[in-house]
Formats: structure tokens, sequence, C-alpha cells
């Protein structure tokens, strides 16, 4: 499947800005089961510093701010071949050993709450894959996809508390569900084009667990299903702090408004 993708990021500040820097994790790689066709990135009222690939091998851009911006606006445009691989990734590449994604952060502690969700699966299941689709199940039942109630510094647990969250929760909550019985795991952000419409108004999260004889493989939770052709990743790390789309400082006083504007076309 060819997918063309328009993402663009607008923020606007209630007064001039003196000083801002930016990390923009928004450009995808070739990997299995994806091959960039093109990609350009765009920046208004910025500009790029420099480009490098952090510890996770995802691609980051470095950009500054211009002096008193009162808006800034990056816009990625792209096209990008997928196939569908059934959610598998494939062996560990890169610097990261395996262990480090057993490892615990603040937004995914394996909390009481956490565990109750894991409760017989070990025994239940002598098929990993089968066991991991379980535990997806068990987390949309807890928590239903509501948008509104959680943000991006909301943990595994505090989103189980309110039972309701969106996909970076469900990831996070499946993340530590999945460390907690032993499953190195991670986050990924990226795009996913939607069936019923191509505008959206965020981009997509879901978790990777490596399975001992297959790699990683992706859970899309909040959809019930492994990653297919209609799935772009962009970025992956231990929680959404590592991956984040966008994520940066700014010196200055006043508030900021922030649009996104997203477009995920099957060409």
């Amino acid at each position: 499947m060819l997918l063309k993708i328009t993402h663009a990021t607008t923020y606007q500040f209630e007064t001039p800005v003196n000083y801002g820097l930016q990390q923009l994790r928004l450009t995808p790689k070739s990997r299995v089961g994806q091959n960039v066709v093109d990609w350009s990135m765009d920046i208004a009222g910025g500009q790029l510093e420099t480009t490098f690939s952090d510890h996770h091998a995802n691609t980051v851009s470095l950009i500054s701010f211009a002096p008193h911006a009162e808006e800034i606006k990056i816009t990625c445009t792209g096209e990008v071949a997928t196939e569908d691989q059934s959610g598998v990734v494939g062996k560990q590449k890169g610097c990261m050993p395996l262990w480090l994604f057993q490892r615990s952060t603040d937004l995914t502690r394996a909390t009481t709450n956490v565990r109750k969700l894991t409760k017989g699966l070990r025994d239940s299941y002598d098929n990993e894959i089968a066991l991991l689709h379980d535990l997806s199940a068990r987390i949309l039942e807890a928590v239903p996809y509501e948008i509104g109630q959680t943000h991006a510094e909301t943990s595994a647990d505090a989103a189980i508390v309110e039972g309701r969250g969106v996909c970076q929760d469900h990831a996070h909550i499946f993340i530590a569900a999945a460390r907690a019985m032993d499953f190195p795991a991670r986050y990924v952000s990226g795009y996913l084009r939607m069936d019923d419409r191509a505008e959206q108004d965020a981009t997509h999260a879901w978790a990777e667990v490596h399975v001992d004889g297959i790699g990683w493989v992706g859970f899309d939770i909040s959809n019930g299903i492994s990653p297919d052709e209609r799935y772009v990743r962009v970025a992956t790390g231990l929680d959404y702090r590592e991956a984040a789309p966008i994520s940066g400082i700014r010196f200055g006083a006043g508030a900021e408004t922030l649009r996104v504007d997203l477009q995920v076309q099957q060409q």
C-alpha cells in the first residue's frame, strides 16, 4: 500500500518567544514492512539546527525558534510504501540491549492495578502471541477509548484508575504489564490510515513486545489488532517521552495554542 502523509503542527504564542528549541521525531525510516519513498520537512518561524539518530535509532531533527517568534509551523509531507507483516518487525537492531526494554519508567510502572490485568495469563497460554492479544483485550475492556480524559503525562496506573484513555494510555498500560511478565516492551509512535476518514487531529501510538523466536511484534491495543499495511512506524522508546513527535523548551511568558492538521491517505 502506498500512503501519502501530510502532517502540519502549528504553535501560536500569546507573547513573542525569546528562545526555543524543539526535538522532532517526525521522520520515518525504511524498515521491515515499510519503504520511505520520499519525505520532506518545512519549518516556518524557525530553522533546522542539526539532525541525528538517538539511542533508539530514531531520526531526530533539532530546530530553533526565530527571535521573538509568535508562531512556528512544522509541516511534513511524504509517501511511504507499506506491507502487511502481521505486526512482526523482527530482531532487535542497534546499540540498545534487550534487557533495557524491561526497565520501568515513571509512565510505565507495574503497579498493583497493572499486575491485576496480567493475572492468570502465564498459566493460561503456551502461545505467547495469544497471551499478548488477550492482555490487549483486557486493557481495552478495563480502559475504554475516550478522548479528553488523560494527557501526555498520564501514567499507566493513573489511566487505569481513570478508567478511560487514548492510544498513548493503552500503550503505556500494555508495556507496563508486558514487562511485569518479563517481556521486553517498547512504545511506538507513528501514523495510521483510518478506514472512515483521511483527516485526523493526532498521530497514533501502539506497543511492541519482543517474543523469543520471532522478534519485535506490534500490538495496537486501541484497535485490538497487530499493525498491518495501514501503519507507518516513526519512532520508538521506553515510553511516550522517548518517542514523542515533538518535545522541547521555550523561554517567554504567555500561553500557547496548538493545532495539528494530519492527513493519511492511500494513493
